[in-house]
């Protein structure tokens, strides 16, 4: 049974506490109370500020995140910025794991006032890179979106009916729709394209994609925040096109995850700072299964982070899961075209879950498939296509959707789905109204074995499961 979050905290001893807060080299461990015990742990008796900092000080391993020792600074510095009731009040419950509690007390969980501490202390061996600080719009809950595939690429036909419109891109998704999109604390895309001028287009694929860097201000205009890049089309222009993508990335300061110039880059998470909460966002692509247009990142070659084998995401999922209070994989699979999830996409699910993902979105095959629960954790095997088109020719129209993750303030997570369809050049939110909107949940819940998607969106567990 994986850890929940939700009211109050599982039992688990205090060394376990400080290592799951530490960073990748630790592994954590769930433990279900003894039979005829209460979920909430029995508190110890804290004297006083004293008692409270050697209980803390004793009762650990003396390791905390990124590999660094519990010591008086720290401490010292949570008790003058929250009070000595609330560092008497963490040390009672030092013999457990007690992740929320830190959070219920500061209004921050321990990973966010670790980073706070590191950047006013400047300590030089904990990295503050890929760690983005944002502030959520509601005190109540943050708000996560997910798209399936975007594409800017010149000569298709999306791109050009943009081209053609009076507001460029913000007349390519009806108001609402883009107001969601430009709302949501955190929007996150797949970015399936390139951006470059160079490189050429790799020989006997079929489809190949790339778009003027310019293009990348584009995300900004939609409200992206990150974007997903570990996909079959961001190589299609070789090496050069490729590096091409990621600078443009970088020097337009937009934060991407699954590829990089390597394998140790490419396995990075990105981190957001937001509502109190560390939230990772980590990406791998399975795709190609039998070919090999798009490159595998190497220790001395770039490419994207496969999971066709996934042991290698699996350790960033696990990293991503010890450094963070929640863990969003973002992977790209499936059979192009087929809205059945397959077998192969469950056997990952499982590896990622096990590795310490808390939701899982998925994409690559044009079209949606359903939501499922793992254990608790919430699947959406794909999203589909978003605003994308392969050539000069407007595509059919077709469903889709934005996925939605809701953290609320005593760390559930809620999940929803916002049914959408494209038609014309125009991707639009769909009303509860619309015969359009009760088909796709229809049908997506006809598929779903352990979800119920109810007429709001929301998704939860099926109760007969």
């Amino acid at each position: 049974m994986r850890r929940q979050r939700s009211s109050f905290y599982k039992l688990i001893s205090a060394v376990a506490c400080i290592s799951m807060l530490v960073g990748c080299s630790s592994t954590v461990t769930d433990v279900e109370p003894r039979a005829g015990e209460e979920s909430q742990p029995e508190k110890i008796e804290i004297v006083d500020l004293s008692d409270a900092w050697d209980t803390i000080l004793n009762n650990s391993t003396k390791s905390f995140i990124g590999g660094h020792p519990i010591d008086e600074t720290f401490l010292s510095l949570v008790t003058s910025q929250y009070g000595e009731d609330v560092i008497e009040e963490i040390a009672s419950y030092a013999n457990f794991e007690t992740p929320e509690i830190w959070y219920d007390l500061t209004g921050k969980s321990i990973h966010v006032l670790w980073y706070e501490y590191c950047v006013q202390t400047g300590i030089q061996n904990y990295s503050l890179d890929d760690i983005h600080v944002m502030e959520a719009a509601n005190d109540d809950e943050i708000v996560i979106d997910f798209t399936g595939d975007l594409t800017l690429a010149e000569g298709v036909a999306t791109t050009q009916y943009m081209d053609q419109q009076m507001n460029g891109i913000l007349d390519c998704f009806s108001p609402d729709l883009l107001n969601e999109m430009q709302s949501a604390d955190i929007l996150m895309v797949n970015n399936e394209f390139s951006y470059t001028n160079r490189g050429t287009a790799l020989a006997g694929k079929a489809y190949t994609f790339r778009a003027d860097p310019s293009r990348v201000s584009l995300l900004y205009d939609l409200g992206v925040d990150i974007a997903g890049v570990a996909n079959n089309h961001v190589y299609d222009y070789d090496e050069t096109g490729f590096l091409d993508t990621l600078n443009t990335l970088d020097g337009a300061g937009m934060p991407y995850v699954g590829a990089g110039v390597n394998l140790s880059d490419a396995k990075k998470p990105v981190y957001f700072i937001i509502g109190g909460r560390k939230i990772a966002f980590v990406a791998a692509t399975q795709i190609e299964r039998t070919l090999n247009y798009t490159k595998e990142a190497t220790g001395t070659s770039p490419g994207v982070l496969k999971c066709l084998h996934p042991e290698e995401f699996c350790d960033t999922i696990a990293e991503a899961h010890a450094n963070a209070d929640y863990v969003m994989v973002f992977t790209h699979w499936g059979t192009e075209g087929n809205a059945n999830y397959g077998a192969d996409q469950v056997a990952l699910a499982r590896a990622f879950v096990e590795s310490g993902a808390d939701v899982i979105i998925g994409g690559h095959t044009h079209c949606l498939q359903t939501m499922e629960y793992m254990d608790d954790v919430p699947i959406y095997y794909s999203l589909g296509n978003y605003y994308f088109s392969t050539t000069s020719n407007m595509p059919a129209d077709y469903d889709t959707g934005l996925a939605q993750v809701r953290i609320k303030k005593d760390g559930s997570i809620e999940t929803y789905f916002l049914p959408c369809e494209f038609s014309a050049g125009v991707t639009s939110l769909l009303s509860s109204d619309d015969t359009a909107y009760s088909d796709i949940i229809n049908s997506l819940n006809d598929l779903s074995t352990t979800a119920v998607i109810d007429s709001s969106g929301r998704i939860t567990k099926n109760k007969s499961e």
